[in-house]
């Protein structure tokens, strides 16, 4: 019904569009009138917001669909996404050579740039389709959502005069059209088995069963629910009843990517099949579940198997009735149940038998006490001893999140001995551990951390307020007590006694809220049964992530750089060059590393010397080349001021400080020079929007982090940390007015070398911009590099200035040898400096 009401509308429109010409005319007329009148500033921030928004939105719903194991629904959007924009492209060459001329007339109009407008908007109506065939019309913030951004931006384009009323609704009916036309073709079929197929499989293998109840999905301590299928608690006309797991082709599939992702990274365990067909996995959990009762664990005991048609099998055990660990009160956890629990691994591994998922939610306590493993279709028989191992250094964490790490290693010695717990400490890494395990313990690492900080702002707090009460009590003293004596020189002795007072106080405070993880701290329960256990970790990693990105990102820079420069003939370009300018480009580089230390001093009250402090910037630039220039530099700066006498505490908050200074500098700076080159009025570049664009961004940043309560308690968190830390050293800066001048002077000397390096660069191939739309360059190039997790990052500055001063009006082939000089200035040039002054500084034990 849809689908016909969508082409009927179509129809509707075009018919209107044919025969009711002076109705279209007058609309376009009424319209264009009021664009006029609205201001510019709206028209740009909604085209701007809906251009963004209109992407943005359905890739975040794609990433929630994906996260929720929803690929079909993905799939069908993108199929009706194709055919939308192959319908929106046969519409516009309709229109353009066979359509009446009212109705090209009522689809199209003249737009700003001089052509005609687009009868259907190739972006809008794929984007329509796609939204509406996954379905986000049923989710209610989502419907919200995808209208609000469509009529922002038909609103944009409208009113900017690059469309008409009937085109926008041409677009929108064919979006929604395709779109479920899409789906009444593809359908979408249901695999999983109805209640009426269960009990018809369960007569089949000869159990006469009067009802079945859909039993609560398993779901752990952290509220996420267990992929082993679903369970059904079937009540039969005689006998017990029965627990029934039901596996369908949607459950295996999940975990697959994960699975993949292991199989790839790591090495020495032998990981599940990434994809196993259903009679697979049904033989496997059949294989387990008898093997675990033949070593005499406590297993659910199975009784029967079947096929539930093509789609879904399901597995028939006796009914156990008992609770998972994490759901028993702690008062029931005994030390007998404890010993219950390794006396189930040591049966498994009796006959070397791999759970491979010992969480609490694989571990069920009956009526009787007693423990019963379940959940083995993730197993392996004649299982390795890494593998082995990993299942009991599972166990003493699993254990030990519910009572403690003494307990849980106590009851590991009793029952498996102290040789086994020892030979599995190298495996008592997160890596090893399973999905919820290390959820939790990241958890309770985020809370440590939350009160380390609360010790050390009660301290920092606790502090002041005896200073202050103390300074209170020694008023009425002074004032009878008549002269002080060297009034000047006391107050400096009192306030840093008073300063020496308050860092001793927090590093006690510091010093008393520190605590073991537990991962540390099993492993300090093992080392007093078995001192000599070995503690190294064994590598499970082939490839971790930031390799495996790092590599990608380098692989595609190379080739970007050697695809933007093949065609360059540099033999050439270097005879063209003007070696004055390259000179000068040379000499502006090497101010960069002068400016560099200045801006760095300026925040580090403490005296620290000047030209090794350049060198240790020179040396920056032989760690850029193999880290990220945003972590490179500041783990230096860091590490040199802490070999120049620097508390390692205080070090790290002047390279913060410095560090949040320079981001407010280049906000500042970039916001600037946007709006000078705004104002040149310079037909091939339009600052103007990047800078709407960045305070757009902003905008939307801070209502994202305020809105969603995860990322404003991490920003809250984050916030406290810098006020425990920086902003104290920002303070300290503040009271010496030369120290902040020389490290603002500093930065924007760093930037006006940079800008002048660049600016040379471009002079020595005949190039010629303002220095404003140079600094905007420079500055958004800068930015990107410094996020890109690429070295130096390579590739991503390259990108960023060639395209920017190619929309600035410099010609690509000015711009690309240009920016090709400026990097080698910047970048390749100062590496071999840069590793000697880095051989130099760690000779003299600086770094």
């Amino acid at each position: 019904m849809r689908l016909l009401l969508g082409a009927l509308g179509i129809a509707i429109v075009l018919a209107v569009a044919a025969f009711a010409h002076g109705t279209t005319a007058g609309l376009e007329k009424d319209i264009g009138h009021g664009a006029n009148q609205a201001p510019p500033l709206m028209i740009d921030f909604a085209g701007l917001t809906a251009s963004i928004a209109v992407l943005v939105l359905p890739v975040a719903f794609a990433i929630e669909r994906l996260i929720k194991r929803d690929g079909l629904r993905i799939a069908d959007g993108v199929l009706a996404a194709v055919l939308a924009h192959g319908i929106s492209l046969a519409t516009d060459l309709w229109v353009a050579r066979a359509a009446p001329d009212s109705i090209r007339e009522a689809l199209t109009q003249p737009a700003p740039g001089g052509a005609l407008s687009d009868p259907v908007h190739g972006y809008l109506a794929p984007v329509i389709a796609y939204m509406t065939a996954v379905g986000m019309a049923r989710r209610p913030r989502w419907r919200v959502a995808m209208w609000g951004v469509l009529l922002l931006d038909a609103f944009a384009v409208l009113v900017g005069g690059y469309t008409t009323p009937f085109a926008i609704a041409i677009t929108v009916l064919i979006g929604w059209t395709v779109a479920y036309g899409t789906l009444y073709a593809v359908g979408s079929p249901n695999v999983r088995p109805t209640g009426q197929h269960l009990l018809a499989g369960l007569r089949r293998v000869g159990f006469n069963p009067v009802s079945a109840a859909r039993a609560e999905e398993p779901v752990d301590e952290h509220g996420n629910h267990s992929d082993r299928g679903r369970r059904y608690l079937v009540t039969l006309e005689d006998g017990p009843p029965l627990d029934v797991t039901v596996v369908d082709r949607e459950q295996q599939a999940q975990g697959f990517f994960y699975s993949v992702w292991q199989r790839l990274t790591l090495r020495t365990i032998t990981p599940p099949r990434s994809l196993q067909s259903l009679r697979q996995a049904l033989e496997q959990e059949a294989l387990l579940a008898y093997a675990a009762i033949a070593a005499g664990a406590n297993a659910p005991k199975l009784i029967a198997t079947s096929e539930l048609g093509p789609d879904a099998v399901m597995l028939v055990y006796e009914h156990i009735g008992g609770r998972p660990l994490h759901a028993l009160p702690d008062e029931e956890i005994t030390d007998e149940l404890l010993a219950g629990a390794w006396h189930q691994v040591q049966a498994l591994q009796s006959r070397r038998i791999a759970h491979r998922r010992l969480d609490s939610d694989a571990l069920m306590v009956d009526r009787s006490g007693a423990v019963i493993l379940t959940d083995l279709r993730g197993g392996e028989i004649a299982a390795g001893d890494v593998v082995l191992r990993m299942d009991i250094a599972q166990l003493l964490a699993t254990l030990g999140l519910r009572v403690g790490a003494e307990r849980s290693v106590a009851a590991a010695v009793d029952v498996i001995g102290p040789d086994a717990v020892a030979d599995s400490l190298p495996l008592l890494q997160p890596l090893a551990l399973g999905r919820a395990t290390r959820a939790t313990l990241r958890q309770q690492a985020r809370e440590r951390a939350q009160r380390q900080r609360e010790a050390v702002l009660e301290a920092s707090r606790a502090a002041k307020e005896a200073r202050a009460r103390e300074a209170e009590e020694a008023a009425p003293g002074e004032a009878d007590g008549g002269r002080r004596a060297e009034p000047a020189v006391s107050d400096r002795k009192t306030a840093k006694a008073e300063k020496q007072a308050e860092k001793q106080a927090i590093d006690e405070a510091l010093e008393e809220a520190r605590e073991l993880d537990l991962l540390a701290q099993i492993r300090r329960q093992v080392l007093l049964v078995r001192p000599q256990a070995p503690v190294e970790p064994v590598r499970l990693e082939r490839i971790k992530p930031r390799t495996l990105v790092t590599f990608c990102a380098g692989a595609f820079a190379a080739y970007f750089l050697l695809s933007q420069f093949t065609h360059l003939k540099l033999g050439a370009l270097v005879g063209e060059a003007n070696w004055i300018w390259v000179f000068f480009a040379l000499a502006f580089s090497a101010l960069t590393y002068v400016a560099a230390a200045l801006s760095l001093l300026g925040f580090v009250p403490e005296k620290v010397p000047f030209g090794r402090t350049v060198l240790a910037q020179v040396a920056s630039s032989f760690v850029k080349l193999v880290a990220p220039p945003a972590v490179g530099g500041v783990a230096l700066n860091a590490r040199f001021l802490q070999r120049a006498g620097v508390r390692p505490g205080l070090a790290v908050a002047s390279v913060g400080a410095s560090q949040l200074f320079g981001l407010a500098s280049h906000v500042l700076l970039l916001a600037t020079f946007g709006y000078i080159t705004g104002t040149e009025r310079t037909p091939t570049l339009s600052p103007s929007r990047t800078v709407i664009a960045g305070l757009l961004t902003g905008a939307v940043l801070t209502l994202v982090v305020t809105a969603v309560p995860a990322l404003r308690k991490f920003v809250s968190t984050r916030v406290r940390s810098l006020f425990a830390g920086v902003v104290p050293r920002m303070l300290d800066v503040l009271q010496r007015p030369k120290k902040l001048l020389a490290g603002i002077g500093g930065m924007l000397l760093l930037t006006a070398a940079n800008v002048m390096c660049l600016d040379a660069s471009i002079r020595a191939f005949g190039g010629d911009l303002s220095y404003a739309s140079i600094a905007v360059v420079f500055l958004a190039g800068n930015a990107l590099g410094s996020a890109a997790p690429t070295p130096g990052g390579v590739g991503a500055v390259e990108a960023a200035l060639i395209a920017g001063l190619t929309f600035a009006g410099l010609p690509y082939e000015t711009a690309a040898p240009a920016v090709l000089l400026f990097r080698l200035m910047v970048f390749w040039l100062p590496v071999l400096p840069g590793w000697l002054a880095f051989t130099h500084l760690t000779r003299r034990e600086s770094l």
